[in-house]
């Protein structure tokens, strides 16, 4: 095993000479992992790659990090000149290895930018890094700059003439987010609560999908499964929780553009319609077709089915106040919750529910979990608030079948947890419906 400085760099460069090997013979490679490994039995290469998988046995981390990470420092620096081929080298192996390594993305971001490097080949990286380190906040800032990249205008020929992508870049984007949807499906399975991975989720649907109504049906439908089989994640609950809610937004909003719009043809007749306002109609056509009640009440059916298989999981029962409060908002006219429609701000990469303003405020009065952090919720604690939790409800059936599905869980279920949550969503409902 190698001990002295001029051993270490002579195996730390035939290390990353094979993984650049190893990604050339095979660009198809999806996952990444360390093979337990803790000493060099054999004189042999320690990256392994079996079909599409490649690994990296550990004994050699352990002098393969260091190096990698101190000559990048070094270039940063000043003090060593590395060319653009061993910037992506080392680069390449950092990440892959440590991808919260700021320093190695910056430099990654700087070879793109100067086009050395293909803005593909990092968002592949990425989903690599993300199959060892799902949560790697770094990875998924880097992937949105990278997105952002591709989806501006002067990016998208140049990456039609290198044969990337498809020609139409409409079919571009639809790519893309084919794409991200499936390495963030990845991501959110291999790590329980992902926030990072459903966050980069919700800004993948707001910034290239634009937040079309059939995206958003495409993407309720989708998780409707995965949701199923993690009743306990509050992240992928959460995602649904942020389509019904834009569902009902984006509803609302072409509804009022195509009244105005009504208004204006019928004060001037003469007026011709422009390709925007046609194409608005066109959207409100296809919305005016969506029965919202329908898809709160199928997902409220989910909600049931999981609480009565799965008992004992408070996220089913913080879905389930989300998807009542939605019923009632469409009912009632209620105020939106708007922390539930959060973006992903795009100068620090973090969600705007992150910060708590009036709005958030507002609902997390609305949507208190258990109804017991008074002395903490007495702040920001408004007239308005007081007029939402009592305001009276016009369509009884809803508040009556919630009531009956309570006491049908209090009275058969035997789950100490269950019977927990129950009477903490019943007191909830009594103290937001005012009865």
């Amino acid at each position: 095993m190698a001990e002295s400085p001029e051993e270490v760099a002579v195996l730390v460069q035939r290390v990353v000479k094979d993984i650049r090997n190893a990604f050339q013979r095979n660009p198809h490679i999806d996952e990444i992992g360390l093979i337990p490994c803790p000493e060099a039995r054999y004189n042999r290469s320690p990256i392994v790659l079996v079909e599409n998988k490649l690994g990296v046995e550990s004994w050699c981390v352990k002098f393969l990090l260091p190096y990698v990470h101190n000559k990048l420092l070094l270039y940063r620096q000043r003090k060593q000149w590395l060319n653009k081929d061993e910037l992506i080298d080392i680069t390449c192996t950092l990440l892959l290895l440590n991808p919260d390594f700021t320093t190695a993305w910056n430099v990654r971001k700087e070879l793109i930018l100067s086009g050395t490097l293909n803005p593909l080949k990092d968002l592949h990286l990425g989903k690599l890094a993300l199959t060892k380190f799902p949560k790697s906040p770094e990875t998924w800032i880097h992937r949105r700059w990278v997105l952002q990249q591709l989806i501006q205008e002067n990016s998208l020929p140049s990456l039609a003439s290198k044969g990337n992508l498809g020609a139409a870049p409409m079919e571009r984007i639809h790519r893309l987010v084919q794409e991200e949807m499936n390495v963030c499906s990845e991501a959110a399975g291999r790590y329980p609560s992902n926030y990072n991975a459903w966050s980069h989720r919700i800004w993948v649907l707001q910034h290239l999908a634009k937040l079309t109504v059939k995206v958003l049906l495409d993407e309720l439908s989708s998780t409707k499964y995965w949701v199923s089989m993690h009743v306990s994640d509050h992240s992928g609950f959460h995602y649904r929780q942020f389509l019904l809610n834009s569902l009902i937004r984006r509803t609302v909003t072409d509804n009022n553009i195509l009244v105005q719009n009504q208004v204006v043809n019928e004060q001037n007749p003469s007026l011709q319609k422009g390709e925007e306002s046609a194409g608005t109609e066109a959207a409100c056509a296809e919305e005016q077709s969506l029965d919202l009640p329908c898809c709160l009440d199928e997902e409220m059916e989910l909600c049931t089915e999981l609480i009565d298989n799965y008992p004992g999981h408070e996220t089913l029962w913080c879905h389930r106040r989300c998807v009542f409060y939605l019923q009632q908002h469409l009912s009632n006219k209620l105020p939106v919750l708007s922390a539930v429609v959060s973006s992903v701000d795009s100068s620090d990469e973090t969600l705007n529910n992150s910060h708590h303003g009036p709005a958030t405020s507002h609902m997390a009065q609305a949507m208190d979990v258990d109804g017991l952090n008074e002395s903490s919720s007495k702040q920001g604690y408004t007239q308005e608030t007081k007029r939402l939790k009592r305001a009276p409800v016009q369509d009884s059936l809803g508040p009556e079948m919630e009531y009956r599905f309570v006491d049908k869980v209090l009275t058969t279920c035997r789950d100490v947890d269950q019977v927990r949550f129950a009477t903490a969503y019943r007191k909830w409902l009594v103290t937001f419906l005012g009865q």
